[in-house]
């Protein structure tokens, strides 16, 4: 899934800055970031109340709509609340960069303002602590490496075994993560399957990621 984290309350205000107009529209995402704790209906309502302190405070009128959508990327759940973006003088997103994007796209004349950023693709470690497992790169080759992402979860991004920094079992860089080859080693070993490293792997092809320009997968 993707992970996101809120971007502080000052920096929404700033981006927001004196908006002509005063109807704002907070629009949240019940999927990816809901799920990372940063754009349910519940954190919808907390953005809210802390924008209104702040209009109160300074006396600047603002009027606040709430919503949640589905999924904010998708501009047939966009469509549902288009009467609330259209009349809204800034619509804030709290979904992932994606989400804020495809409103921009959808609603050329709003004035989106994102409120999240985005971090990568991981998974759920316990509540509200998320680990990145994937970065996308179009080329996956997790069956050579026990189904760990090297690119993601090496700091080194090294794909042909460990840098020999390791102690431990935990990466030089930072001695509280894991060193992804120990990782691997250790899992291939049991499995009895450590020939599945010996070989070099050439280069890798990244003209299949994002380095190879915009992407455009098509399925079914």
């Amino acid at each position: 899934m993707i992970v996101g984290t809120r971007k502080p309350f000052e920096e929404i205000i700033a981006l927001l800055g004196e908006p002509v107009g005063n109807r704002i529209l907070v629009l949240g995402c019940d999927s990816c970031m809901a799920v990372s704790l940063a754009s349910g209906e519940a954190e919808v309502k907390e953005l809210i109340d802390e924008l209104r302190e702040h209009s109160d405070a300074l006396g600047l009128g603002w009027e606040f709509e709430g919503r949640t959508l589905k999924r904010q990327c998708e501009r047939k759940y966009e469509e549902r609340v288009s009467e609330l973006i259209d009349g809204s003088d800034a619509v804030v997103s709290l979904g992932c960069g994606v989400g804020a994007q495809m409103l921009s796209e959808n609603f050329p004349l709003a004035n989106v303002v994102p409120a999240i950023n985005t971090s990568n693709m991981g998974a759920p470690e316990a509540r509200g602590i998320f680990k990145e497992k994937c970065m996308g790169c179009g080329d996956c080759t997790i069956h050579r490496t026990a189904g760990v992402c090297v690119l993601a979860r090496c700091s080194k991004a090294l794909q042909n075994g460990p840098c020999g920094g390791t102690t431990d079992g935990k990466c030089e860089i930072d001695p509280e993560t894991d060193c992804a080859w120990a990782t691997i080693y250790d899992s291939l070993k049991r499995r009895g399957r450590l020939d599945d490293v010996r070989g070099l792997v050439p280069p890798k092809d990244w003209s299949r990621s994002h380095s190879g320009g915009v992407r455009t997968v098509r399925v079914g």
